[in-house]
């Protein structure tokens, strides 16, 4: 094997998770990042959570955080729940437009690929986690920030999912 083949095997890498982000898009409408949010709504108790714990759980800044739940909020798959006594605290919850997309979406290549890690073996997983800070490294993306999501395209920091 040479550095090409590698070259050619990240290439498929990216474009799967490019074609998976596209295909989402076009059919619902909507972006990985709000699809993750929508599943992570429908598993929280009475399909109800805060914006600081979707953060929490998307690892992603505020501001891109506001963003996902202002589009989601605009597309009427997701409401705000604002408390009586506190209206700081709002709550979101899934419309039943949100529960029907969520119905008729695909597994995403993030849920798949999670089941297929913990399949792995510890030292399978220690290899792979070595091969991937190599390539890390090789690519000088050590500096780089990144969610655990994996989504097609870079998300800005304004907030534009």
């Amino acid at each position: 094997m040479n550095y090409l083949d590698i070259l050619v095997r990240l290439r498929k890498v990216i474009r799967s998770i490019n074609l998976e982000s596209k295909k989402i898009e076009k059919e619902f409408g909507i972006s990985i990042p709000q699809l993750l949010v929508l599943q992570f709504i429908s598993e929280q108790p009475d399909y109800c959570t805060s914006a600081k714990e979707i953060k929490s759980y998307i690892n992603l800044n505020a501001s891109t955080v506001s963003g996902i739940i202002s589009r989601l909020v605009a597309k009427a798959l997701v409401t705000k729940l604002e408390q009586s006594d506190d209206k700081r605290i709002v709550y979101l919850t899934l419309t039943a437009k949100g529960m029907d997309v969520l119905k008729k979406s695909p597994t995403t290549l993030q849920e798949k690929l999670s089941r297929r890690l913990r399949k792995l073996s510890e030292t399978q997983i220690d290899e792979l986690s070595r091969n991937i800070d190599l390539l890390i490294r090789l690519m000088d993306a050590e500096h780089l920030e990144a969610s655990p999501l994996i989504t097609g395209r870079e998300l800005p920091k304004s907030g534009e999912n």
